[in-house]
């Protein structure tokens, strides 16, 4: 299996990446964006994975969903990963991926056996205060109105407002993120909200029994870094801050360094925290 072989899998749009015989790593990206933002460190993990890659419901080339709410959401790619019949998986989840990936990870324990988190905020009170123009973008009464006119450069403007540093926002993303419509993506912060306010992720963490690594940035724009260490509370949990300014979007990950984004190329099966068995 080569670079780059997208499908459809139980309804959802899945990219392919790497030899299929190599240990499964499936990647969720986060709110409004689309399996494309990890497109920066695919190669590199492609090397030693078989990287799958998937468009939540109503998100890049995958079609709405009846449901937003977190388990429901988690429960699309599970189907996925079943018809695709992998052995158990490492799954990594940007932001509210990261959400996801646990959701994942509590209704199938059998399948996940390792968790990576990035820039996945433990809670709603460690949430900093948002860019004035992102809150205009996605609340009303302009949030609507802008949502019809936007144009390729107020997209690429959203996307770099959760960013701490310039990045290029590539065409394909772009058009990933046109796709999503405005109830769609205000529905999917609200049902993301109500998961962390519901329980914690480091609660959701120490309550299974897989190992996880959690990465977050010292500069991170949407969260606050020092919540990182209530992730410390959970039993085989790895926090590992990155350090320096890092952006909140995959996108600005340069070739080598994955920052808060994504995981760090050299974290590999290679070098595993205690009873990881991916």
């Amino acid at each position: 299996m080569g670079i780059d072989d997208s499908t459809y899998v139980h309804g959802i749009h899945v990219v392919h990446d790497g030899p299929r015989e190599a240990p499964p790593l499936v990647l969720v990206h986060g709110s409004g964006a689309s399996g494309s933002s990890w497109g920066p460190v695919v190669p590199a993990l492609a090397r030693r994975h078989h990287v799958i890659r998937v468009d939540l419901p109503g998100h890049g080339q995958s079609p709405p969903a009846a449901s937003y709410d977190v388990p429901g959401q988690a429960a699309v790619p599970a189907a996925a990963l079943d018809e695709l019949a992998p052995r158990s998986v490492t799954v990594a989840g940007h932001s509210s991926g990261g959400y996801i990936a646990t959701a994942l990870a509590e209704r199938r324990p059998d399948l996940v056996a390792a968790l990576a988190l990035i820039s996945s905020g433990p809670s709603p009170d460690a949430l900093l205060p948002q860019p004035a123009f992102l809150r205009a973008l996605i609340a009303p009464p302009l949030g609507p109105l802008m949502w019809h006119v936007r144009s390729d450069a107020m997209l690429r403007r959203g996307v770099t407002a959760v960013c701490s540093r310039p990045v290029t926002v590539p065409d394909d993303l772009v058009d990933d993120v046109r796709h999503i419509s405005y109830r769609t993506f205000r529905t999917v912060l609200r049902r993301n909200t109500e998961y962390i306010a519901e329980r914690s992720v480091p609660a959701r963490l120490g309550a299974l029994d897989g190992p996880a690594l959690v990465i977050f940035g010292t500069a991170d724009p949407r969260w606050d870094p020092d919540a990182a260490l209530l992730y410390d509370a959970a039993p085989d949990t790895r926090v590992g801050p990155a350090s320096g300014p890092r952006s909140a979007s995959p996108r600005s990950t340069p070739p080598g360094w994955s920052g808060s984004t994504t995981p760090p190329i050299s974290w590999r099966p290679a070098a595993p925290p205690p009873r990881w068995r991916p």
